[in-house]
């Protein structure tokens, strides 16, 4: 087995977005910093990377946030914009202010648009982000969109024939699955992620989405006691349990 990889406490806890070094280095010598009950007064004492280094390492009295490598999900409210820049409410304003400073970034797997809600990955991962929206994965993911007429019965079959063509492209979509749940409500699971597929999609059959929400990624369902705007980080078999591990 190998060993965990070792780091400076200076760096650990400015990449984790506690402050500068100088700041780190300060509350070290105040005595903010705990190592299994022992204040840590040398900043650059090395530290390995345990999994139990959360319980271990308090700051200021509350355990270590959690080391790189961190997957949340989060379920995504309405009104809220899956970007780093863009005026208005962001889903990273979300997430603890200290966890917006934190490098590397963590950054939302794909995007569901401003009024769209539902089930939202974010990691700082950027090998697991790929392996989650790289086409070669095909992960399925569920929508429940609300319409504004009635389904007329016909939209399954044009979804799942793999010829349905977008409205600007040049390339027919993959299947899709639609399940209708009721007249004027179905859910509709893709494997793609072009931009606004689903609220496109049905208006390539003359409908209107007037909501939507995503409630699965892969294997990865959202929670019924997740609520809007909170999130969850997720351990490693839920992250496999993604790809069906």
């Amino acid at each position: 087995m190998s060993k965990p990889a070792t780091f400076r406490l200076d760096r650990l806890l400015a990449n984790l977005g506690y402050g500068s070094r100088r700041e780190i280095h300060a509350l070290a010598r105040a005595g903010g910093i705990e190592l299994d009950g022992v204040e840590v007064s040398d900043a650059e004492r090395r530290i390995a990377l345990t999994d139990d280094l959360t319980t271990r390492l308090k700051i200021d009295g509350r355990p270590l946030d959690p080391p790189p490598g961190i997957a949340l999900m989060l379920h995504k409210p309405l009104g809220v914009t899956c970007s780093h820049k863009e005026a208005g409410p962001l889903v990273y304003d979300l997430l603890p202010a200290r966890w917006r400073r934190r490098d590397p970034a963590i950054s939302t797997v794909g995007r569901l648009d401003k009024d769209t809600s539902g089930l939202l990955l974010l990691t700082d991962d950027g090998a697991l982000l790929h392996r989650i929206i790289s086409p070669k994965a095909k992960l399925e993911k569920s929508y429940l969109a609300t319409l504004a007429r009635p389904l007329d019965g016909s939209e399954g079959a044009v979804f799942a024939a793999g010829t349905l063509m977008l409205e600007g492209e040049d390339k027919p979509l993959l299947p899709a699955g639609l399940e209708p749940l009721g007249p004027t409500l179905a859910r509709v699971t893709i494997t793609e992620g072009r931009y606004h597929q689903v609220r496109r999609m049905f208006a390539a059959v003359g409908n209107h989405v007037e909501a939507l929400h995503r409630d699965r990624i892969g294997g990865l369902t959202l929670p019924d006691d997740l609520e809007p705007g909170k999130y969850r980080r997720l351990d490693a078999a839920a992250v496999a349990g993604i790809f069906g591990g």
